[in-house]
């Protein structure tokens, strides 16, 4: 559907006009926030970061559209709004979009060109770009999520299994904030123990402990103007997350040893490979910190449940890579990459970068290979515990591919000869002998 996963606000007082409204964009897979007055709208909005579109009334009982539209571009780049106006209000309605509202339909219209010039209205305030995170559906929903997220400074949360890409994420929403003029710092709070990382995150002042011989600027006053990532943030101790929910709440923060209030300038970033919510229920982690960090989550979900982005993925790694080398291999070939598809990736993107890494340094052909990326696959154990490598010579390496497809086409007819030789074309002698040469029974198994 051509609205699905969109975030759209409705601001309507007319009870029949709001339900219908909800109801059909619910149909086409939006997600819609009605409100049903400028106060209500405004305060909303000033919480709820990307929006893809609002649809307004021009009239409202406490106002108008034209003072939502104010107040909420008057915070920041806002969201393309499409007026509802009566006939009478039309010469205010062109007013607004003059000024960069969007579009505006007259009461009443038809639901199909609503759909349309909603579709429309989006599509257009969307930046064109080559697909930076993914090609999988999955992974455009989240880029197409992050550059919304851009337009506001909302704490953002996240989530996924070790090694997805959460950092490169975040550093696309970093990248993706107009606003930001300052660097973006990455924590692992996992790498780095209890005592020093109350001092590298919040700083500390010259003598405020053994050690401290200078005063030292921590990240979170280092990254003034941009973006503070804080991955691993479920590895937190209790006492460093109540140091970071005052942080959030009063953005602001002292050094360590110090007294000088610091005002916190940058957008929060947090990561977690964790079960958050269960950490919650052992005593683990704040709930109130939770809340806190997530305003807005993102899941990434782990590269074997997105194999689109694998061959995408990989050439692009490579590229990134070979361009450090002088020599070396030309790229990936088909069977490397149809191996790389049809690995599990426990590791995902993490894994997928070591493996070609390695392959582009060790690999002595033109093309990388399969072997070049699995070698451990280049051995498999026979039944007796012993090693056997698996590289056949042509004429076995036939005999076996020729094997495993008659025993697929005989699964699918049951054992039944005349319909499996008619699926491979040859004759039901022909077949006879293959089965009996390659030592297949009669009912399909070897």
């Amino acid at each position: 559907m051509r609205l699905e996963n969109r975030i759209i606000g409705l601001v309507e007082d007319d009870v029949i006009m709001g339900e219908s409204l909800c109801q059909r964009l619910g149909l086409e897979g939006a997600d819609v926030r009605w409100w049903h007055s400028t106060s209500e709208a405004i305060d909303a909005m000033s919480r709820l970061p990307g929006l893809d579109a609002v649809i307004c009334d021009i009239r409202l009982p406490d106002g108008s559209g034209e003072r939502v539209f104010r107040e909420v571009s008057s915070q920041g780049s806002p969201p393309p709004f499409l007026f509802m106006t009566g006939f009478g209000d039309i010469d205010q309605a062109v007013r607004l979009i003059r000024a960069g509202g969007g579009d505006y339909l007259t009461k009443p219209f038809d639901m199909a060109d609503f759909l349309d010039r909603l579709d429309h209205l989006i599509a257009s305030h969307e930046p064109v770009a080559e697909p930076r995170l993914g090609l999988s559906s999955a992974m455009i929903a989240i880029e197409r999520l992050l550059r919304r997220l851009a337009r506001s400074n909302a704490n953002v949360l996240i989530t996924g299994e070790t090694g997805v890409g959460k950092e490169v994420c975040a550093h696309f929403l970093h990248a993706a904030s107009a606003q930001n003029t300052g660097p973006f710092i990455a924590v692992n709070c996992a790498a780095i123990p209890e005592e020093l990382l109350e001092s590298e995150l919040f700083g500390h002042e010259k003598g405020s402990f053994s050690g401290a011989v200078a005063r030292h600027l921590g990240y979170a006053e280092r990254a003034k103007g941009g973006t503070l990532f804080l991955d691993e943030i479920g590895d937190l101790s209790l006492r460093l997350q109540s140091k970071l929910l005052r942080l959030i709440e009063s953005r602001s923060f002292s050094r360590v040893g110090g007294e000088q209030i610091i005002e916190f300038e940058a957008r929060l970033v947090t990561a977690t490979n964790a079960d958050l919510a269960a950490a919650i229920k052992a005593g683990n982690f704040r709930e109130d910190l939770f809340y806190r960090i997530n305003v807005v989550s993102a899941f990434i979900p782990p590269l074997r449940q997105r194999r689109d982005d694998i061959a995408w993925l990989a050439n692009l790694i490579f590229d990134l890579i070979s361009a450090n080398h002088t020599e070396g291999p030309t790229g990936l070939s088909d069977m490397a990459i149809e191996a790389l598809e049809e690995h599990d990736w426990p590791g995902n993107v993490r894994e997928l970068r070591n493996r070609i890494e390695r392959a582009t340094v060790l690999a002595l052909g033109p093309w990388i290979m399969p072997g070049d990326l699995f070698p451990e696959k280049s051995w498999l154990k026979d039944q007796h515990g012993g090693e056997t490598q698996s590289l056949q010579p042509l004429d076995a390496a036939r005999e076996d591919a020729e094997r495993r497809h008659i025993l697929k086409v005989l699964a699918t007819t049951n054992g039944a000869i005349q319909p499996a030789a008619r699926i491979l074309r040859v004759s039901r002698s022909t077949l006879w002998e293959k089965m009996r040469r390659l030592e297949i029974s009669v009912d399909g198994n070897g």
